[in-house]
């Protein structure tokens, strides 16, 4: 059967599933012949490269250093089709997964560092469906200030329009120019070229600890209830883990925000900066959180003239 080459269906239809296992790259000993459970090799001048289980591997004592999960695409790629291997690559990339590819006569295999497998398997998902994630960039920002506005111009509170400019569009222009603002954690949603998402995470404090405060977080209104919100939050949870952050704040739905691990800042020692706001103050404790924390949430400057 000849091999799906259309980039839009391959990307509509990776299905990518993960192997049982962890899976390592090694050099195998020059002379000897083959021998184990080798899924994968490549000659090369310098040597035979060759891509096992990483238990296999411990067993004929060969030396690795990288190890990682194998996602295998179902899709039956045309072996001449053009942009899969590109996309596949530049949305992990822009994720800051690292990926090795291994292309076979039916499917293309994905290695992935092992601990990032979970993210690997999301960014994919998203991908399945136009979706990219990436770092903002300066010249994104007057799109993410339009789309903040659309995403605002309904009150959550009254479900009517908002008069005039949305008040999250000013404390968003504020936050990409005050001191708190962390490139990093400006992370947009993208379609096509297109900016459909965005969530800003900023610098906060809690006397001297530091912490990040999220929002606001917007998503295009035609687009909201598929995920795309959801993907900016793991992966704004995900950047902070890996920066060694302590933790993430924000104000907002009791009934939204637990399912990303998010709980009421009090039941953690952190008072939020109004008291009436309650149990919607919550905060995500990440493995950095330090024992015996407490003190009241400062937000960056612009949250201040709200």
């Amino acid at each position: 059967m000849a091999g799906e080459s259309d980039l839009k269906t391959l990307l509509e239809s990776l299905h990518p599933v993960v192997r049982d296992g962890d899976y390592v790259y090694a050099l195998w000993p020059h002379g000897k012949p083959l021998e184990g459970a080798v899924e994968a090799a490549v000659r090369e001048a310098e040597g035979l490269t060759v891509v096992l289980r990483r238990e296999e591997a411990d067993r004929l004592g060969l030396r690795y250093d990288f190890v990682a999960t194998w996602i295998t695409l179902q899709i039956h790629s045309a072996l001449e089709a053009v942009g899969l291997t590109a996309a596949v690559s530049t949305a992990l990339t822009a994720a800051g997964i690292s990926c090795n590819v291994l292309a076979g006569f039916h499917h293309d295999h994905l290695l992935v560092p092992a601990g990032q497998s979970g993210r690997a398997m999301d960014v994919l998902a998203l991908l399945g469906r136009g979706v990219l994630l990436r770092t903002e960039r300066p010249e994104d920002r007057e799109a993410i200030l339009e789309l903040t506005a659309q995403a605002f111009s309904i009150s959550p509170e009254t479900g009517l329009p908002v008069a005039g400019t949305p008040v999250e569009v000013g404390l968003l222009r504020g936050l990409f120019e005050c001191e708190g603002y962390l490139p990093e954690f400006s992370i947009v949603a993208e379609i096509g070229g297109d900016i459909v998402g965005h969530v800003i995470s900023t610098r906060a404090m809690v006397g001297g600890l530091e912490l990040l405060g999220l929002g606001p977080i917007s998503v295009l209104p035609t687009l909201q209830r598929r995920g795309i919100g959801s993907a900016l939050m793991r992966e704004t949870a995900a950047r902070a883990e890996a920066a060694g952050e302590k933790g993430i704040a924000l104000l907002g739905s009791t009934e939204y925000y637990p399912r990303f691990g998010y709980v009421p800042a009090s039941s953690l020692g952190i008072e939020a900066p109004e008291a009436a706001w309650g149990d919607h103050f919550q905060l995500l404790a990440l493995p950095a959180w330090p024992d015996g924390a407490r003190g009241i949430f400062r937000y960056a400057e612009p949250f201040q003239g709200l």
